[in-house]
């Protein structure tokens, strides 16, 4: 089966040096493009993070500093990357919660400004969680009857991601084959800012999902507390949720002066 795309589609996996979005950085990334016609392009970059990786994680993905040490950093990378992918939909394998609020952090910080509201997100792990729950070596053996013998390289599970999502349109018909509501499916909840600091509610009003304010209208917090969106950007929060948080502050002081 192929993907019916009404625009591009990039598969992406990075291999990191840690799992803080706010504070690691990527030290390999892999983007496979899958185009509405069927025609795909794939590159990978090592990248240097600028920082040093922890031993613990080197004995997961295999890159280590010295691997890394004459490799571009991300910001020199950030424009040739950010033009592959920019007005293409995302997909990942526990994407919505990692990569891409990572890979959001790293475009914010090269001065990219990285926005995903015009870009659907697909998270292949969602999926096989809600069908099956098992891993990205399991999911690639049971749907794809294959052997991730390379795993934790970035290439490597980028290529079997997208490979477990086409096998997953054959196994279960009741999945569109739509890369909207793919997205809808894949998705654990609806947040503005993908870290999940910031959600929706009913009303689809943005509403804080952690802390005191936890459930409160951001707009409201933000009229009856405002030292709490300084404490917000002075704190350590992903780049990007300061950015939502940033628009959303900006269209309640528009709205004041209309």
């Amino acid at each position: 089966m192929e993907l019916k795309l009404s625009k591009p589609i990039c598969f992406f996996d990075l291999e990191t040096t840690g799992t803080n979005v706010a504070k690691d950085r990527i030290v390999e990334i892999s983007i496979l493009k899958v185009y509405p016609n069927g025609n795909k392009e794939s590159r990978t970059w090592l990248v240097n993070p600028e920082m040093t990786i922890p031993d613990e994680v080197i004995a997961v993905h295999g890159i280590s500093n010295e691997k890394v040490a004459n490799e571009p950093t991300f910001k020199e990378l950030a424009k040739e990357i950010f033009n592959i992918i920019k007005d293409c939909d995302l997909a990942g394998f526990n994407s919505d919660r990692f990569d891409i609020p990572l890979l959001a952090e790293e475009m914010l910080r090269a001065d990219i400004d990285f926005d995903l509201k015009n870009m659907m997100s697909v998270d292949v792990q969602t999926i096989f969680h809600k069908m099956e729950k098992r891993t990205l070596a399991a999911a690639y053996k049971f749907y794809c009857d294959k052997d991730l013998t390379d795993a934790h390289s970035a290439e490597a599970d980028t290529t079997a991601t997208y490979e477990v999502l086409l096998s997953q349109l054959d196994r279960y018909p009741e999945l569109e084959n739509n890369v909207k509501k793919l997205a809808e499916f894949s998705t654990h909840r609806k947040f503005a800012d993908f870290a999940g600091f910031i959600s929706f509610n009913e009303d689809d009003e943005e509403i804080f999902s952690f802390g005191k304010h936890k459930g409160k209208k951001v707009l409201e917090v933000l009229e009856q507390e405002p030292g709490y969106f300084g404490w917000i950007l002075n704190a350590d929060f992903p780049l990007y949720t300061k950015k939502v948080l940033t628009q959303i502050k900006l269209s309640q002081l528009n709205n004041k002066l209309g």
